[in-house]
């Protein structure tokens, strides 16, 4: 394999190229009617997920044909799932607002070196802001860096949290989000995680945590929360791979507090909800 081929920054160049050749699509059927379908009873896709996810996928497999991708619509292509390197591709994260016209929602995509993020860029069609990371090189949004918020304490943050389209009943965040509400400035429910997690390692938010999502949802925005001096973990503060069963992300320096009341709640967490979470 040529330098190049390895080379981390080439990776994340032709991310930040797929990304926003996929955002300018979606900005342009931002405001056209929808053809929307369902994968679910209320798990929304439109044909403009699928438009982006192409031109993400025929970008990825040209410059790395060896490598592995993994994509929201799709399924998994390419090589092997044992691939040293494995791309995650969301298309359209927020799919729900964009079918409102709700103007948030983002392309996100990652490359797993090893089972661990190694470059992430998640691009806003409506702002046109780009975000992008390389592990151990910092976080950016276009050309300038950033770093999570200094705020000391749960009672003087903002928060970010989400809800599942499916198995909504049997989601247990809403006990956690009524906590969460309660000792701290508040909590937003945007609805894009990746988006969220930008907001967290630009100091928007001082923390996020959500349940059940996906990898392509989160593993190029744990990369940058953790690049711009973020914490990534689960609740009991062991690490988060993306895809496993709970995610919280923080400035680092509220992550105990939020760790020890993400505690008490699953202490008190009806037995019902406790194996679903959603």
């Amino acid at each position: 394999m040529s330098q190049q081929a390895e080379n981390p920054v080439h990776f994340l160049e032709v991310a930040v190229e797929a990304a926003e050749e996929a955002g300018a699509i979606i900005a342009e059927a931002a405001h056209r009617p929808k053809n929307i379908s369902y994968k679910g009873e209320v798990d929304l896709v439109t044909e403009t997920d699928n438009k982006a996810e192409v031109v993400i996928l025929a970008r990825l497999r040209h410059h790395f044909p060896a490598h592995a991708i993994v994509a929201e619509e799709t399924g998994a292509s390419g090589a092997e799932a044992s691939s040293k390197y494995k791309w995650y591709v969301d298309p359209l994260d927020g799919t729900t607002n964009f079918a409102h016209g709700y103007p948030v929602f983002a392309v996100s995509i990652a490359l797993l070196e090893d089972g661990e993020p190694l470059v992430g860029a998640i691009y806003n069609p409506v702002t046109r802001e780009m975000f992008r990371a390389i592990r151990n090189e910092g976080a950016y949004r276009g050309d300038a860096r950033i770093h999570v918020s200094s705020v000391e304490k749960l009672s003087k943050s903002l928060l970010a949290t989400g809800f599942p389209s499916h198995k909504r009943v049997q989601n247990p965040n809403i006990h956690y989000y009524w906590e969460f509400t309660l000792r701290s400035h508040g909590v937003r429910r945007a609805g894009s995680a990746a988006l969220d997690l930008c907001s967290v390692a630009c100091g928007q938010f001082e923390g996020f945590w959500e349940f059940g999502l996906k990898p392509w949802d989160t593993a190029a925005g744990i990369l940058l929360v953790r690049e711009a001096g973020g914490a990534i973990s689960n609740f009991t503060g062991d690490p988060y791979h993306p895809g496993d069963r709970e995610l919280l992300a923080s400035n680092g320096l509220i992550h105990a507090e939020m760790q020890a009341i993400a505690a008490q709640v699953a202490a008190q967490e009806p037995a019902s909800l406790a194996g679903n979470p959603g």
